[in-house]
């Protein structure tokens, strides 16, 4: 089959690798329909973080993916079933003709889907990282008591991550959302969906943020890019005792200046999210399926241009720069 390989940092190739069987109870082998790109893949390839097992796996980093089981030793997920692909995610397998997956890392679609459909698959295929921003929002405003007040939310970031983030803050109540963005196209998006808008660097976020917020600052800030000085910016912008959700991944494995003071004297909680791939029951993916297929939310500002295989490279440096105007790329093995 073929499938992506990328032997070292700045390298990804499509090469002939083994097609995967399933040999073991629970597991089963989907034929992919469509990939999609996500900003971790760019620090993957492009910037050094590299999995050390990158290398040897076939359609590494591609990790969100949609596509149709072909054969299976489960009795979750028969021959047939459209699916949504969860793979752990520092592992990815989806930039790939076929992967091996198992009944704890795939969703199920709705019956009435039709896997021939490439644009309603690739709906789908959102799921997958609207299911990671749902895990992370789980963390980053948790239930408590008493209730905090949901008044500010701003999101660094207007890339789909961001996006999703947006409309579930709304959806959880918060009085106004502010997102900053470098590109106009997709801040028009976010003010479409209901957010104040903040280009940068033209605008000053942290001037926006206390003007709207009467100097009080935001009660949460989520920085859905993966910028080391983006997530100091994020503790300077935040409310006293607010809180900093930190969702972009890291740009190296090197450490990273915080601004110890500021978080000490405004008492700000900090919260990263990875690994919701491991969710037990992958709840967030779930519901993010459950919100497509009812309406509840918008993606069709995700279906973007559709690249063969052989293009990823090129795809991902597109992305690196922004995208062209596109929030998303679609990868067709």
């Amino acid at each position: 089959m073929r499938a992506t390989h990328v032997p070292e940092k700045g390298t990804i190739l499509t090469e002939q690798w083994p097609a995967p069987e399933a040999t073991r109870d629970g597991e089963f082998v989907v034929r992919v329909v469509a990939a999609s790109v996500c900003g971790s893949d760019l620090h993957a390839v492009l910037h050094g973080t590299l999995h050390p097992l990158g290398p040897t796996r076939a359609g590494y980093p591609g990790h969100e993916g949609v596509g149709v089981v072909t054969e299976s030793r489960s009795g979750k997920f028969p021959v047939g079933t459209p699916v949504l692909c969860v793979p752990p995610g520092e592992m990815g397998g989806t930039f790939a003709q076929f992967m091996l997956l198992d009944d704890d890392h795939a969703v199920a679609l709705p019956g009435d889907v039709d896997p021939s459909d490439l644009t309603q698959m690739r709906r789908y295929m959102m799921a997958q990282q609207m299911g990671t921003c749902l895990y992370a929002m789980d963390l980053y405003w948790p239930t408590e008591v008493p209730e905090r007040h949901a008044g500010t939310c701003v999101i660094m970031g207007a890339g789909s991550a961001g996006l999703f983030f947006l409309q579930d803050a709304l959806r959880r109540g918060f009085e106004q959302v502010i997102v900053s963005d470098k590109q106009e196209s997709r801040l028009r998006i976010a003010r479409e969906l209901g957010a104040h808008m903040v280009r940068v660097p033209d605008e000053d976020l942290a001037s926006v943020v206390s003007e709207l917020t009467g100097n009080n600052g935001a009660d949460l800030v989520i920085e859905a890019v993966g910028s080391d000085a983006l997530r100091a910016e994020a503790v300077q912008i935040v409310a006293h005792r607010g809180i900093v959700g930190w969702f972009g991944l890291y740009e190296s494995f090197d450490p990273a200046p915080v601004p110890i003071f500021e978080t000490f004297r405004k008492c700000v909680r900090l919260q990263a999210s990875v690994a919701a791939q491991s969710e037990p029951g992958l709840v967030s993916f779930h519901e993010a399926v459950r919100r497509i297929h009812d309406g509840e939310v918008s993606v069709d500002y995700c279906l973007g241009p559709v690249h063969p295989l052989e293009e990823a490279g090129e795809v991902l440096r597109i992305a690196e720069r922004g995208g062209d105007g596109h929030v998303k790329f679609t990868i067709v093995p």
